[in-house]
């Protein structure tokens, strides 16, 4: 059983979940929507993954954006996604929801046809199943003859190869027809048919969960104990979990008392609920972490009680389960906060450990410069149209320089850029995207100051890059001005969920720059300002990257990491400076551009070459980088 692959497989619902972003008010006047990944089982395997298991999902999605988004989506958070298939006839579930207020939670299931409920038993890998140490039923899977067969077939297969099968009871009565689409908000309705059907699964489990409304429908009555010994009567073996909300949770390993309180009872801890749903499925998350690894009864439910905590305090089901390294911290240091979503320390590191991409190294190419293009155009026959062609050429020469996309990126903006960010922003390549008006000191974002409203129309995949001309010898009124718009900008990108890349460049006043450099870092942090990249001149020993090094790790040791400018250095420089940055682990490569482009840019903006010549240019002069770079790395 240790040597398994997969810590667990998830079997069942994958759906894309559109949540109502305005909170108070009716489902009908919601006027826009976070999308995230949904579905019960979907949830508990993103959730087992972030906590340290390996987890694996059988599920299926449309052929279609939404169900390529969810793929991906379970690529990046670590999920096998092997036993995804592709439905070409049926389109991905959707459901939409919404925060009524802290007791009603409005959604409805489109659900029709659709492509998660098409699981048929042909569907289902004996190898599969055998791969892992259990499987996580749910019980919405047993609701159609085709999934229940499905369902069935991974029941027999984990009973053949000892793989452990869990139940997680899942009681949605709008899945059993039980209640009207626009009632799917309702967790309980009384239905004999539907309380045999799920005791029929009951006797196959080594583990059943569910809410005491969930455990009701599985033992058929309404007095929660006596569900409980309903089930015990038809499992003697089985662990029994009720999830209890505030209350904590009860696990009846054996025998079954005859009051609730009298099993393990473990309290969770007092917060506010902001949003019920998903609560269930973190909890079943930390509850899994902790009896795959064998750990203690009182421990599993401190687990799930922490996880489903966290969840319920935030916006959305899947993204707000915690990390392995957030879940640690609060069952140790827990929170001043009731409300977990104002706990900025919490959130800090609940966002910078649930990144979607790791990014070991970045080679990128800058060329997001405008006052530059703008001063190439006096005395040429050329426009502002071909500011935008060049910087076409610049990324046709950067694509051609390297056979591979590991850790290729750019910094490109919208202005002039726009239709080479819209072609390079398909997940392969780092992007980040410049805000701050050229020149501008104190700092001006370029599309004014309602930053939140421009972030907003980005794709979240693009990393807001601002440049601020700081120095810790500015006067108090120029500091304090730097320092509050700064902090408006990394509050915005908070709120709109992206990373920011602070470039940081101090005017020269007689100090050591690598001294203002670092000032500069201390104050920015100390005013509450965690980016998650900084780009910086390159360190011209190493003392002063090891200084750089432990200065960022002792304000934030989540931050991605330093990416080198170039500031139009000849590129032998450029090496120099990255064979010493490549000793730092801080550092994880480079952001250079005039040094790359600008030798192409005054000749084909002088008309001398043609767009291949400057392609060509652009091209050997990257791959002269990226050939120093990974030579320091050791990448071949």
């Amino acid at each position: 059983m240790e040597n398994r692959p997969l810590d667990v497989i998830c079997i069942g619902r994958s759906s894309v979940d559109l949540y109502g972003e305005q909170v108070g008010g009716r489902l009908e006047d919601m006027q826009s929507f976070a999308k995230y990944i949904g579905g019960c089982a979907t949830n508990i395997a993103v959730g087992a993954s972030r906590l340290g298991l390996k987890s694996g999902l059988i599920t299926r999605v449309g052929n279609e954006q939404m169900g390529r988004f969810i793929r991906q989506q379970l690529i990046d958070e670590g999920v096998d996604v092997s036993h995804v298939s592709t439905d070409e006839e049926r389109l991905t579930a959707l459901v939409i929801l919404g925060i009524r207020d802290l007791q009603t939670f409005p959604h409805i299931f489109y659900r029709e046809n659709c492509a998660d409920m098409a699981i048929e038993a042909e569907h289902i890998d004996r190898n599969y199943i055998q791969s892992a140490k259990a499987i996580v039923l749910t019980g919405t899977h047993f609701s159609q003859p085709g999934v229940e067969a499905a369902s069935r077939m991974a029941i027999k297969y984990a009973r053949e190869t000892d793989t452990k099968i869990i139940f997680d009871i899942d009681f949605r009565p709008v899945a059993w027809g039980l209640t009207s689409h626009g009632d799917g908000e309702n967790r309980f309705v009384e239905s004999d048919s539907v309380t045999k059907h799920i005791q029929s699964i009951i006797p196959d489990c080594d583990l059943i969960v569910g809410t005491e409304e969930e455990i009701h429908a599985a033992g058929g009555t309404t007095k929660t104990i006596d569900a409980v010994k309903a089930l015990r009567n038809l499992n003697a073996t089985a662990a029994i979990v009720v999830k209890r909300g505030p209350m904590g949770c009860v696990v009846f390993p054996d025998h079954i008392p005859d009051a609730l309180d009298d099993g393990i009872w473990i309290k969770g801890r007092e917060v506010e609920v902001y949003n019920t749903l998903g609560a269930g499925d973190g909890f079943m998350s930390g509850f899994l972490r902790g009896w795959i690894r064998g750990e203690s009864w009182e421990t599993c439910c401190q687990f799930g009680n922490a996880s489903g905590a966290i969840v319920v305090s935030r916006h959305g089901c899947s993204p707000a389960i915690p990390s392995w390294t957030e879940l640690q911290d609060f069952l140790k240091n827990g929170s001043s906060e009731t409300r977990l979503r104002n706990d900025k320390r919490l959130a800090h590191i609940h966002r910078a450990t649930n990144r979607k991409k790791e990014w070991p190294d970045v080679c990128a190419i800058a060329f997001d410069h405008r006052q530059q293009f703008e001063d190439l155009l006096p005395g040429t026959n050329k426009t502002t149209a071909d500011i935008t062609r060049f910087k076409q050429i610049i990324a046709e020469g950067a694509r051609n320089a390297s056979d591979t996309n590991t850790g290729l990126g750019v910094l490109v903006d919208d202005k002039y850029g726009f239709d080479t960010l819209a072609a390079l922003s398909d997940g392969n390549y780092w992007v980040a995207r410049p805000v701050e008006l050229p020149g501008s000191r104190p700092l001006q974002f370029e599309a004014g100051s309602n930053i939140v409203a421009t972030l907003r129309d980005w794709p979240e995949s693009h990393i807001v890059k601002c440049l601020v001309s700081y120095h810790p010898n500015d006067d108090d009124e120029m500091k304090s001005t730097q320092l509050e718009t700064i902090k408006s900008l990394y509050e915005a990108c908070l709120v709109t969920n992206h990373e920011l890349l602070l470039e940081v460049i101090p005017p020269s006043n007689g100090m050591d720059d690598a001294e203002a450099t670092t000032l500069a870092i201390s104050e920015i942090y100390n005013h509450g300002v965690f980016p998650d990249w900084w780009k910086l001149k390159p360190a011209k020993s190493e003392q002063d990257w090891a200084r750089l090094e432990m200065l960022i790790d002792e304000y934030d040791p989540y931050c991605r990491g330093i990416v080198m400018l170039g500031l139009n250095a000849p590129l032998d420089q450029l090496a120099d400076d990255f064979a010493l940055g490549s000793k730092a682990k801080i550092c994880k490569g480079f952001a250079v551009g005039r040094s790359v482009f600008y030798e192409a840019a005054e000749q084909w903006f002088a008309d001398k070459i043609s767009d291949a010549e400057a392609a060509a240019i652009v091209g050997r002069n990257y791959r002269t980088l990226l050939e120093k770079w990974r030579s320091f790395q050791n990448v071949v």
